[in-house]
């Protein structure tokens, strides 16, 4: 019987534990995406103060998309090198 116990109470920690890391790993996330609010908000700005164009032009979307979308591939074509060379 005690043999069975120490099996649920190994058990039991490796779920606490887990669960620990997935709930850091949430939070991280979380603490991810208000910093991505936040450099969108300061790209935004930078963007309408080298670009004068009225907010609502799709000029200026089009302007912000397209920055955005050459610095995360090149963001993501270095974490994937680095996770390689990491290996």
């Amino acid at each position: 019987m005690s043999n069975r116990l120490q099996k649920i109470k190994e058990e039991a920690k490796s779920i606490q534990n887990e669960v620990r890391e997935r709930t850091l790993g949430l939070i991280l996330a979380a603490f991810g995406l208000v910093a991505g609010l936040a450099w969108n908000s300061a790209v935004t700005s930078l963007i309408q103060y080298l670009f004068p164009l009225s907010t609502g032009t799709i000029i200026a979307k089009f302007v912000y998309a397209l920055m955005m979308t050459a610095v995360l591939a090149v963001l993501a074509y270095g974490l994937q090198k680095f996770q390689k060379n990491k290996q």
